[in-house]
């Protein structure tokens, strides 16, 4: 495995991205930023993933940036103008380079299932709200904490935080830094769903979502990531798009056919 900060395993149509610095706490560093990037692209351009389990390796999802970046900040070696100038390698939806590590996992077209467990801190908890689905252990410890560092959370967690809860709760974690359990950030809507192993029931998550029509899938997770920013108007119309793009196409033919023939459906990879 060597020095490689991103992990990827391969369980039938099952991708599980695994951070890899154990030692460290799975915390993000330069190279992390780039494989995770890489990762996500990747995958988004395979048709045989269907869907992706993102976890950390040491039973700890993420406990943020690397120290290091934090220790050049405060001897003035980092300054603002780093930034701006990431924000014009723009993804597809926007986000820049620094935010692509959690925010192109909300752009691929397979759903995304985070497994969080022991730490999802700053950046770690912003890969994890990147991610579709949250499956959560109840002792996990979550937050954003870049306030206690004079900063903003800005790898892109502002807008699935905002998609997830309201503006009050939103505020209270961003503005004290406070670092919840994972059972309250499920009881908050942070979080799908809490399990003593969040690996094992994330997979779970993904056999289920595996067993449907891949087409209809993708087309369900772009449909709904859409309804929160157009307007109701357009998110019907977008509603009546996306149902026609599924009628008699060869997957949903077979989805059809199964539950007539009461067997298990043998779905191509998904063409849309």
């Amino acid at each position: 495995m060597g020095d490689e900060r991103v992990l990827i395993e391969h369980d039938g149509h099952i991708a599980h991205v695994v951070l890899n610095r154990p030692d460290k706490r799975n915390a993000i560093d330069q190279a992390m930023f780039a494989e995770l990037r890489e990762a996500a692209r990747a995958l988004a351009d395979d048709r045989s993933v269907w869907a992706v389990v993102l976890s950390g390796s040491g039973n700890t999802f993420s406990s943020g940036l690397d120290m290091s970046n934090f220790a050049a900040m405060g001897r003035g070696e980092v300054k603002g103008d780093a930034a701006t100038r990431a924000a014009g390698q723009l993804s597809e939806g926007g986000a820049a380079a620094f935010q692509q590590v959690a925010w192109l996992w909300h752009e691929m077209p397979a759903p995304v299932i985070a497994a969080v467990e022991g730490h999802a801190l700053g950046g770690g908890f912003h890969i994890a709200l990147g991610a579709d689905l949250r499956v959560i252990a109840p002792d996990a410890q979550i937050g954003f904490v870049e306030i206690t560092w004079g900063l903003i959370p800005d790898m892109s967690g502002t807008q699935g935080l905002r998609r997830l809860v309201p503006l009050d709760v939103a505020k209270r974690l961003i503005l004290t830094g406070e670092v919840i359990s994972g059972r309250e950030a499920v009881e908050l809507g942070l979080g799908t769903m809490l399990a003593e192993e969040p690996v094992k029931a994330a997979f779970e998550l993904a056999e289920k979502i595996t067993a449907r029509n891949p087409d209809a899938v993708r087309v369900a997770k772009r449909l709904l990531n859409q309804s929160g920013v157009v307007s109701p108007a357009d998110g019907l119309a977008n509603e009546v798009a996306a149902s026609a793009s599924l009628i008699g196409i060869p997957n949903q033919m077979e989805a059809v056919m199964a539950r007539l023939e009461k067997r298990a459906p043998e779905f191509d990879d998904p063409s849309l």
